[in-house]
């Protein structure tokens, strides 16, 4: 049976997450929009390369293949573009495969307002303007950040990894941590192990993903050869006693990860680079850094933890 959009997995994504449009937004930065306009027509034919977020977006709408009949996953373009600018990212989509119908061009404007009325559960860009606009509204959205392209195509997993506080839980406990110290924030939280967190920016994503992987469960009850490919796992710098609300959280929503990890304030680019997600979501800046370059990373300014430049941190 066909997914109706209020229950599919709907990613909003810009072309200069989707793209690289580096070459792009070079002549629109030095000669202006007439002349971005008139170089996209120019090179209308010419296949952009692949932007951070493609082999994510690919692997999203690979999950169609394996349910044809629900088709629970749609992803949906929103761009500053003009349509007339469009062509050529519409073009490279279909050089691609990649099967993606809906958008809406801004000419300019930000899409972000139109992010709920397509039921999206997440708006991935590089505009970071779009984004904070997004999250200051109450739209899941995120900025995806510069990275190198990894295509790991001979494995089927879609490996996607989330900070908890202030990225799928709200920044309660933040704020009790940035207000106290370490002691107090577990005294808090040991306190309040009973209570679930309310619902972040990414807590639907997280939801609607817990409901793919159902599906995935049931297809291995009629297909027990049937493996499934959805691995999600929390990455964060909670340790003992304070994940137990964590756990309390998850249950409460009737959802969980596939792997969690309380680092107590270890490095997480110790288990992200073993790990290898094809997006990780934290909404602290400083968390998203690797050695090597080539996670794909999410910011997500939520909450408390983006309300000054330099706060500490126990999410």
């Amino acid at each position: 049976m066909l997914f109706p959009i209020e229950k599919k997995l709907v990613i909003a994504v810009s072309s200069s997450a989707l793209f690289d449009l580096s070459e792009s937004h070079s002549v629109y930065a030095n000669k202006g929009n007439k002349a971005y306009k008139q170089f996209q027509e120019d090179n209308l034919n010419k296949v952009l390369g692949k932007g951070v977020a493609f082999p994510f977006i690919k692997r999203c709408l690979s999950l169609n293949n394996r349910f044809s009949k629900e088709l629970p996953v749609e992803v949906v373009l929103l761009s500053r573009n003009s349509a007339t600018s469009g062509k050529r990212v519409f073009r490279s989509i279909s050089h691609y495969g990649l099967d993606i119908s809906r958008a809406a061009f801004m000419e300019g404007r930000s899409p972000y307002e139109y992010i709920p009325a397509f039921n999206a559960s997440l708006f991935l860009t590089a505009n970071q303007e779009d984004v904070q606009q997004a999250i200051d509204a109450g739209f899941p959205a995120g900025l995806v950040l510069p990275s190198k392209i990894v295509n790991d195509d001979a494995c089927d997993e879609l490996r996607i990894a989330f900070d908890f506080d202030g990225v799928i839980a709200d920044d309660e406990s933040e704020t009790v941590f940035k207000e106290g110290d370490l002691p107090e924030f577990h005294q808090y939280e040991a306190a309040k192990a009973h209570i679930p967190h309310k619902p972040g920016p990414l807590a639907d994503l997280f939801r609607k993903l817990a409901t793919l992987q159902d599906l995935e469960e049931q297809e291995r009850e009629r297909n027990p050869v049937y493996s499934p490919v959805i691995r999600t796992a929390i990455v964060t710098a909670r340790s003992a006693p304070a994940h137990e609300r964590v756990i309390t959280t998850l249950e409460s929503w009737g959802v969980s990860a596939n792997q969690t990890f309380f680092l107590g304030g270890m490095s997480k680019e110790r288990i992200l680079s073993k790990l290898r997600p094809h997006m990780f979501f934290d909404d602290q800046r400083s968390h998203l850094t690797s050695e090597a370059g080539d996670i794909p990373m999410v910011h997500i300014p939520f909450g408390i933890a983006n309300d000054q430049k330099t706060v500490k941190k126990q999410s």
